[in-house]
C-alpha cells in the first residue's frame, strides 16, 4: 500500500528501514513517553520484521507505515493504525529532527481516511501520557475528542502508565 499526502509518502516497511527507525527509536527523548525503548539495535530489527510480517495478515489488522518525504524519499518516521472489530487505533512516532513541523497530523489523517473510508471503522481512537502535550495537540488537530484519563491502564517497559484518550467517531469525520 502506499498513501500519498501534499508533502509525504506513507508506504509499506522494507527490511532496510531499521536503520532509519533505529535512528529514532533508540532515542531517549523519543521514547521518554512510550511504553518501550530506548530500543537496542535488536530490538529495533525485530520491531521492522515484525511489521513487516503484519503485512501478510489476512485480514489485516495492522497497518504500519514508514512515513516519508516526497522531496527526498527520506524516512522520517513511523504511523500506524491498529484494527480490532469496528475500532482502530492511531500511532505515530518520528525522529526529532522533524517534529513541530505537522508530519504526525498530516500522516494521521491519512490514516483516519484509511480507517473511516476503506476499512469502514466506526471509531478511531489514540493515547498519549498525559505529560506529552505534543501528542495531545496532535489529536486535537484531528479533531479528536478527549474520553478520559486512564489510570494506570497499560503495563510497559518503564511500569504502569496513564493514558489520555482520544477518539473520533465516523460521523464527526464525515462532517470535516
Amino acid at each position: 500500500m502506499l498513501i500519498e499526502t501534499e508533502r509525504l509518502v506513507i508506504r509499506e516497511y522494507r527490511e532496510e528501514d531499521w536503520e532509519s527507525v533505529h535512528i529514532y527509536a533508540s532515542n531517549p527523548e523519543v521514547t521518554k513517553y512510550t511504553l518501550w525503548g530506548p530500543n537496542s539495535v535488536q530490538e529495533t530489527k525485530e520491531h521492522v520484521q515484525t511489521m513487516l510480517k503484519s503485512q501478510q495478515q489476512k485480514p489485516r489488522l495492522t497497518h504500519e507505515f514508514a512515513v516519508t518525504l516526497k522531496a527526498g524519499g527520506i524516512m522520517i518516521g513511523g504511523v500506524g493504525l491498529h484494527v480490532e472489530k469496528t475500532n482502530g487505533e492511531i500511532g505515530y512516532c518520528f525522529n526529532p529532527d522533524y517534529w513541530g513541523q505537522g508530519y504526525a497530523v498530516e500522516s494521521s489523517k491519512a490514516m483516519l481516511e484509511l480507517g473511516f473510508t476503506q476499512l469502514g471503522l466506526h471509531r478511531i481512537y489514540a493515547t498519549c501520557r498525559p505529560q506529552n502535550a505534543a501528542s495531545e495537540r496532535v489529536m486535537l488537530k484531528l479533531g479528536m475528542r478527549k474520553e478520559g484519563h486512564l489510570r494506570e491502564h497499560t503495563l510497559g517497559n518503564k511500569g504502569y502508565a496513564d493514558s489520555y484518550l482520544y477518539s473520533i467517531l465516523e460521523q464527526d469525520y464525515n462532517q470535516n
